[in-house]
C-alpha cells in the first residue's frame, strides 16, 4: 500500500491505527501523558484501546459488530416465529428497536418475511425487549472487551478514566441505552462521540492537517 501511495505521487506516506483516528475524530487527548480509552464499535469487529502520550498502551480486538447483531436477529426470528428475514431488514429492526438495556418503554415494530411452514409471505410484531435478547450474546461479547481491556491496562493510568471515562465511536454506538449499560457494568463515565459514525475518518483528516502529530504516532 505505501509503494503504491508513492508510485502514484506521494511524496510522504504515513499508516495510522484504525483505532487511534477513532480516538483523535472522538476528541481525546490522545498525545498527552494520561490514558484514555475508545471503543470503537464498526461493522466487523470492535477495537478496544487504551492510549497515552500518542501510543496505544493496551488494545484488544473481537469480532462482533454490528454485523453480528443482524445475523443474530435473523436466526432469531428464524428460530422463535418461523419467519425468514433478510439482512436488511434485519438492520432496521436493529437501528429502530436495538438496544442494549432496559429503557422506561417497550416499543414494537412489524416485521415483514416469509413463513418458513406455508412459504407466504407473513407479517408479525417483534418488540424491543426480544430484539435485546436477540443481540444479547453480541453485546455481552462487547462488554466483556471493555472489561477484559480495564484490567490489562496499566494501573496508573486506570485512575484517569474515573474522570474522562471510556468514549464510544463508530455505528454501534448509535446501539440504544449501551452506554447505560458500560456505566452499569464498569461504574465509569460513558461518552458517545459527536459523530460517532465518522471519528475514524475525521481522525484520520485531523492528524494528516498536522503532519508534526501523525510523525509522532508512528514512532
Amino acid at each position: 500500500m505505501k509503494e503504491s501511495a508513492e508510485s502514484a505521487g506521494s511524496r510522504e506516506v504515513y499508516f495510522i491505527e484504525e483505532r487511534m483516528a477513532a480516538a483523535i475524530g472522538a476528541g481525546l487527548p490522545v498525545t498527552e501523558p494520561k490514558g484514555s480509552m475508545i471503543v470503537d464499535i464498526g461493522g466487523g469487529t470492535t477495537e478496544v484501546a487504551v492510549i497515552s502520550l500518542g501510543g496505544i498502551v493496551y488494545s484488544i480486538s473481537v469480532r462482533v459488530a454490528g454485523d453480528k447483531m443482524d445475523e443474530a436477529i435473523v436466526e432469531y426470528i428464524k428460530r422463535k416465529y418461523r419467519l425468514l428475514i433478510g439482512s436488511s431488514t434485519a438492520e432496521i429492526i436493529k437501528t429502530t428497536l436495538g438496544n442494549a438495556f432496559p429503557g422506561d418503554s417497550v416499543d414494537s415494530v412489524e416485521v415483514k418475511g416469509r413463513d418458513l411452514t406455508t412459504g407466504i409471505p407473513k407479517i408479525l410484531s417483534m418488540d424491543s425487549d426480544e430484539v435485546r435478547e436477540a443481540i444479547s450474546e453480541q453485546i455481552n461479547a462487547i462488554v466483556g472487551a471493555v472489561r477484559t481491556a480495564l484490567e490489562q491496562m496499566p494501573p496508573e493510568l486506570s485512575a484517569d478514566l474515573i474522570d474522562c471515562g471510556i468514549t464510544l465511536a463508530g455505528g454501534g454506538a448509535l446501539l440504544k441505552n449501551l452506554d447505560l449499560l458500560l456505566k452499569s457494568e464498569t461504574k465509569l463515565p460513558i461518552r458517545v462521540a459527536a459523530d460517532p459514525l465518522s471519528a475514524v475518518a475525521v481522525g484520520a483528516g485531523m492528524a494528516l492537517s498536522n503532519l508534526a502529530i501523525l510523525r509522532n504516532l508512528e514512532k
